[in-house]
């Protein structure tokens, strides 16, 4: 009902309140399809409703924004909806497909009641999303860059991202630390949500965190304990997946019990179905280097074992060769050894014979050539010694003169070295009188005492004080009166 002032007509708030629900209810007669990403879903537990916001995105920015209501009944089938099909219950930023009609309410404004909610449409749209990555990802010629990479010989040092309390991290540490082959691996966790709207993003960090130590590490472990498909779709975010491409070291991932792989398991070095998988795949590589180890350990000692029986065999025939052959030799040479020596005797007896007929002759020629060499050897030593007494009488004499001339040389320095030290002694002597204190007195100077000190300074006396002056004949005492003191230029 509406009031008329002058020229106006005027409404209430009521008025255009109704007038616009009666507008909506009579343009949306049927309920109708709508998509939208549920910003948040909004479910109250102790009443069981929702107000999910409901909001529309281009190129990241919101071109529209509308509240909604999904009541209990409405809620619990879509949930089982979603729990049947996606595994995993309605959550905060998916896109949905729902079955709505419009309530318009003068107290609490437009919104859309939620009827019902197709699960395949946010299922189609989670696909989307990941073939959208995926091209991303190849169109930069990175897709397959961490698969390229070179996992270590032994992979020892793993860095985990999970989260401590995941039954999935519990199970993979179980297989690695409990391997009955006894491998020793070195893992440090780097905890961080696996699901949900910041999954993507910790994730991420973590991993850029580990780019940081990267060598202290061999491979990096993704590891999550299973869920469904809508639990999943953090994994196709484009960020983590591309930073699991460019990652500097092997990633390998155990996300999930899910047939269908998400973006980051498949651009990973290598993907298993659950976390035990992932770790037999880290202990097969173990295996891998031990088993040949082992093998060839086993080869080398069967062949050591076999080599050595050979020898054996081929050293004791060479023995019992050696002896047979040893007999012959020895037999044979004794007889020969036996004809040697019986030459020899003779051989030796002759050469005896022989060199006593030099000896002897040596004998007659040594004497006589000592008594020639005796002579000779009297005659030079006569000429040496008549040579040496002449030269010695020379030297002699020519060594007289030289000790003269010295002595008379040595006798004038020191005459002149003891004038110079008399007349130093007498100017010393006379310098020494001269300080002599009774001459000193004698010509004129006196010394002034008090209390048997010497004095230099009319500041040393005070008025009343008495004086001991010496003289060079006598003393005087004397009493001070006063004292001047000396002019400051004096």
């Amino acid at each position: 009902m509406s009031d008329q002032s002058s020229d106006r007509k005027i409404f209430s708030l009521l008025d255009v309140s109704r007038s616009i629900q009666k507008t909506l209810s009579n343009r949306y007669t049927t309920p109708f399809w709508v998509k939208a990403e549920m910003n948040k879903l909004n479910h109250y537990p102790h009443s069981g409703h929702c107000y999910p916001e409901l909001v529309e995105k281009v190129q990241g920015k919101i071109t529209a924004q509308m509240k909604a209501n999904l009541w209990k009944k409405d809620y619990l089938r879509a949930d089982q909806n979603f729990r049947t099909v996606l595994k995993e219950p309605l959550r905060d930023g998916i896109k949905i497909l729902f079955l709505a009609e419009i309530n318009f309410d003068p107290v609490h404004g437009l919104a859309l009641r939620i009827l019902d909610i197709d699960p395949a449409f946010t299922l189609g749209d989670l696909e989307k999303e990941k073939q959208e990555t995926i091209e991303r990802l190849k169109l930069g010629n990175i897709f397959h860059q961490n698969k390229s990479l070179r996992l270590p010989l032994l992979p020892q040092r793993i860095a985990i991202v999970s989260v401590e309390s995941s039954k999935g991290y519990a199970d993979f540490l179980n297989v690695i630390d409990g391997n009955p082959w006894k491998y020793r691996f070195f893992h440090y966790l780097f905890p961080a949500i696996l699901q949900g709207d910041k999954a993507a993003a910790e994730i991420t960090a973590q991993l850029n965190r580990i780019r940081k130590l990267k060598e202290h590490f061999d491979v990096v472990a993704i590891i999550r304990g299973g869920g469904g498909d809508v639990g999943l779709s953090c994994y196709n975010d484009f960020i983590l997946a591309q930073t699991i491409c460019t990652f500097p070291i092997p990633v390998i991932t155990g996300i999930g019990h899910s047939t269908n792989e998400t973006v980051s398991e498949l651009v990973s070095f290598e993907n298993a179905i659950t976390p035990t998988k992932l770790a037999e795949f880290l202990i097969q590589h173990f295996h891998n280097f031990s088993v040949p180890v082992q093998e060839a350990e086993k080869k080398i000692a069967d062949y050591a074992r076999n080599l050595f029986n050979e020898k054996k065999s081929t050293l004791l025939a060479l023995g019992k060769l050696f002896r047979s052959v040893t007999e012959n030799i020895l037999l044979r040479n004794r007889n020969q050894t036996q004809r040697f020596g019986i030459a020899l005797q003779q051989q030796i007896g002759f050469r005896f014979h022989q060199e006593r007929g030099y000896l002897g002759q040596l004998k007659i020629n040594l004497a006589r050539n000592s008594r020639e060499l005796t002579t000779i050897c009297q005659e030079q030593l006569g000429n040496i010694s008549s040579e040496i007494r002449k030269e010695s009488l020379y030297v002699v004499k020519q060594n007289r003169l030289l000790l003269t001339q010295y002595n008379e040389k040595l006798r004038y320095q020191v005459d002149q070295q003891v004038r110079q030290i008399a007349l130093s002694l007498s100017t010393i002597e006379k310098n020494v009188d001269n300080m002599n204190p009774a001459n000193v007195l004698r010509r004129g100077y006196s010394i002034t005492r008090i209390n048997g000190k010497a004095i230099s300074r009319s500041e040393q006396v005070k008025a009343g004080e008495e004086l001991h002056t010496t003289l060079f004949s006598g003393n005087i005492i004397s009493i001070v009166q006063s004292t001047e003191k000396p002019d400051a230029d004096e």
